[in-house]
């Protein structure tokens, strides 16, 4: 590890790190990078002539060259903003919530919901200018005869709005997701307000897209056919949009989502693949290189027609850098190239950084590396079968400690069948990957046996069947777990240290390894009492339908206007996001009593408000309560109206300019998200 940490690149890597979170948390003019980075250049250049001529390290020299790669992490981000572009769409006469006439270009195609498909696409044209810039386009599914294409372009009228913050507390932040795409805006589009204009344009995207649907046709015509399909297209193409949402809980429930995006894993199968079938090339004059040059070509090929996503990204960029090394007769550290790789890709693309994918795959292969031969050296098999099944499981048990902290972090779940999903999956996936190369070749050619084809469907049902059954076995799949980014960042700490201990068991390391752990059942403690000490009301946004909640400490009473919540995706993000084990559903209240001297009147749809025996401070109008909102705020005369999404949306309207005119302040949960009160 101290060899590790003395690497220059990984030292390069962590101030490129801590750059592109600078760049990221505080906003920082173009200039002003620029300016700085030049001068730092330059000062670096002098500094560096200068030792060159004395044949002498300096501290200064090093302390330059960190501010330099810091630096340069701040400009890759403040380069890769497209907003700090002039011809950016929003930089100029632009104004959210407009509507203008826009020329765009598909970029890719994402995944449908109930009502919409939904597109990344370029913008070309606003109002007749020449602009740049990505933007959310949502069709509705009426609209559309058939689905559009990477490449087509598309004029459309249509208004401009921004993508909303989560409107619920630990809602899933689109707003966030999208703009690490660098997407800031959306735009909604029906009947009759877009053309498909004529083009003969083609990029390399839509080439590899064009390909990839002419693949899944054939794999339709060949008898192919929906969670089948779909994993195929997942396993060997990359695209998991195909997939349906059940069967993508199935995998994640089983421990083997990994599976289904195309990462380390499978990259590391096709190089061995190549490398056995070019094998013969390398007795012929300069045929070592041929074939590294040839592996590493095919490689970034089959990167383009999987899309590209980041995964596949670092895991070609690894593999890149091992074929090199093993072709060319010079072997690296593992742990040099995975840094090496991380680097060029944070250089590329500094956002990869918070994708979570990427995240994933570099704790699980550094856990992999590092883990894996200290598991392995526990027991020693004295049979080939027995020691082939422990190496796989000590793979698998390696990669799980490294992703499981930021699996549940982000995922709120622990799958604790992962090793038997593993143990069953992961010795045929190659025979899988083969026969699918196989199959999509022959199907391509219009030559599949039917026998093969069946055969192969065959085992693909049975590999979702048994993913499907490990998923069902709840008792062992731990959900609804909680922990906060400090938590994450200690477990992490603690595992470290406790390993560095095993490895070498000296006294100082289990000292750091116990006061790591003391540092979390700390934080547990403090926690739990900021839990428990807590009070809030809580008035959600939920589409026609009314939820409210009241929480003191650890207890939480719900009131819903719908029979059941159990089902509520809404209330269930609330209780994991506090830590919180279960709730209970109450019978309606007219009003709720937080404090003295807050107390919140409810009127729904009965309009009943006239109370003499308490004062509200807060009146929540819910389910369209038929009411003279002036007659009510005379006869309350409270500091806040609420109203929320179980509401007409004309009637909200209406109460707001009654609100605006009685100078009474008025909060709505559409604009505004949930009304939260707490102390």
């Amino acid at each position: 590890m101290k060899k590790l940490l003395k690497f220059v690149p990984v030292q390069l890597t962590f101030f490129l790190i801590i750059g592109i979170l600078t760049a990221t948390f505080f906003e920082i003019q173009p200039k002003t990078v620029f300016v700085l980075l030049g001068v730092l250049i330059v000062v670096f250049a002098i500094i560096y002539f200068y030792i060159n001529k004395q044949y002498k390290t300096s501290v200064v020299f090093s302390l330059i060259m960190f501010l330099v790669v810091l630096c340069i992490g701040i400009s890759c981000v403040t380069l890769k903003n497209q907003l700090n572009y002039k011809n950016h769409y929003s930089n100029g006469y632009f104004k959210v919530d407009s509507t203008y006439n826009t020329i765009v270009t598909v970029q890719k195609i994402l995944k449908s919901n109930n009502y919409y498909h939904k597109y990344e696409v370029e913008v070309n044209s606003l109002n007749s200018n020449t602009v740049s810039g990505s933007l959310l386009l949502n069709i509705q599914k009426d609209s559309l005869p058939e689905k559009l294409k990477v490449d087509d372009v598309i004029f459309l009228k249509a208004k401009y709005e921004s993508i909303p913050l989560p409107r619920n507390p630990f809602g899933f932040n689109y707003k966030n997701y999208l703009k690490n795409r660098q997407i800031y805006h959306q735009v909604y589009c029906y009947n009759k307000c877009f053309v498909k204009l004529k083009t003969t344009n083609k990029s390399i995207n839509g080439f590899t897209t064009s390909f990839r649907e002419k693949i899944t046709t054939c794999l339709k015509r060949d008898g192919f056919k929906n969670n089948e399909l779909g994993v195929v297209s997942a396993l060997l193409l990359g695209q998991r949009h195909i997939v349906t949402s059940d069967l993508l809980d199935s995998y994640a429930k089983a421990g083997a989502v990994h599976i289904l995006a195309v990462s380390g894993l499978h990259i590391g199968i096709i190089m061995l693949i190549l490398s056995f079938l070019l094998k013969p090339l390398e007795y012929i004059k300069h045929g070592k290189t041929a074939v590294s040059i040839l592996i590493i070509v095919l490689l970034w090929m089959y990167a383009f027609i999987a899309g590209l996503s980041p995964s596949v990204v670092r895991a070609v960029t690894m593999f890149t850098a091992v074929t090199i090394g093993m072709y060319l007769n010079r072997p690296s550290n593992i742990y040099n190239t995975l840094i090496i790789s991380m680097f060029v890709l944070l250089l590329f693309n500094p956002l990869y950084l918070f994708e979570v994918g990427f995240q994933l795959s570099y704790a699980a292969v550094f856990s992999i590396v590092w883990l894996q031969p200290k598991l392995s050296n526990l027991w020693s098999p004295k049979y080939k079968l027995t020691n082939y099944f422990w190496q796989l499981f000590t793979v698998s048990l390696a990669a799980q400690i490294g992703v499981a902290p930021l699996s549940i972090y982000y995922f709120h779940q622990f799958p604790g069948l992962f090793f038997v999903s593993n143990l069953l999956i992961i010795p045929i996936l190659g025979i899988i990957l083969i026969i699918g190369f196989i199959v999509i070749f022959l199907s391509l050619l219009n030559n599949l046996p039917l026998s093969l084809s069946k055969g192969y469907i065959f085992c693909i049902k049975t590999l979702n069947n048994l993913v499907d059954w490990i998923s069902k076995q709840e008792s062992f799949i731990v959900e609804n777990i909680s922990i906060s980014i400090f938590k994450l960042l200690l477990i992490y700490v603690a595992i470290i240290i406790f390993f560095k201990w095993i490895e070498k068991r000296v006294f100082y390391r289990l000292v750091l390894s116990l006061c790591s752990i003391i540092l979390i059942i700390g934080l547990l403690i403090f926690e739990k009492f900021n839990l428990q000490t807590q009070d809030e009301i809580v008035v959600f946004h939920k589409n026609k339908s009314s939820l409210t909640s009241v929480r003191k400490g650890e207890e939480l009473s719900v009131y819903s206007s719908e029979t059941t919540t159990g089902s509520n995706r809404i209330l269930k993000d609330y209780l994991v996001g506090n830590g919180l084990k279960k709730y209970t559903l109450k019978l309606k209240k007219d009003y709720l009593l937080f404090s003295k001297n807050k107390v919140l009147l409810i009127v729904d749809s009965t309009g009943c408000y006239q109370f003499t025996s308490i004062k509200p401070s807060i009146i929540v109008l819910q389910n369209s309560p038929k009411i003279n909102l002036e007659r009510l705020i005379d006869f309350h005369k409270p500091e806040l109206i609420v109203t929320d999404a179980s509401n007409y949306k004309n009637y909200i309207k209406i109460w707001e300019q009654t609100c605006l005119k009685m100078k009474t302040p008025f909060y709505n949960t559409l604009e505004k998200g949930a009304f939260i009160l707490n102390k």
